[in-house]
């Protein structure tokens, strides 16, 4: 028969690894999701600098097209006014932030629902 004392130390050797494999869970866990944030500000530090050059090509290009020296920069300028705008008269818009909350969930938390995946297999 097995003494009291043997079946508590090992309900608590038990209780201590499933805790132990709960942390271990949350660090990969962290540590995935401050991985894909890194990632995620460098793609958008990489978006921002194309998008740069390729606002200055175009201003430069609409400045030798009217051949004149401001008004590719205005008429770009304006454009992203244009945008901003555009933006601006969204931001309340529900479906909109739905999709883009649902959007950067999905991308950020990615390998947890990867692994319930594989869970229910």
């Amino acid at each position: 028969m097995l003494k009291i004392g043997e079946i508590v130390q090992t309900v608590k050797g038990i209780v201590e690894t499933k805790i132990d494999m709960v942390k271990l869970d949350i660090q990969d866990q962290f540590a995935s999701v401050l991985s894909r944030m890194i990632f995620l500000i460098l793609m958008g530090g990489s978006l921002l600098l194309v998008l740069l050059f390729l606002s200055l090509s175009l201003a430069f290009f609409l400045s030798q097209y009217f051949e004149s020296p401001h008004m590719g920069f205005l008429l770009v300028g304006l454009l992203y006014l244009l945008v901003l705008l555009i933006l601006f008269l969204a931001r309340d818009h529900d479906p909109t932030q739905e999709k883009i909350q649902k959007g950067m969930k999905s991308f950020v938390f990615r390998t947890r629902l990867f692994k319930k995946l594989k869970g229910d297999e």
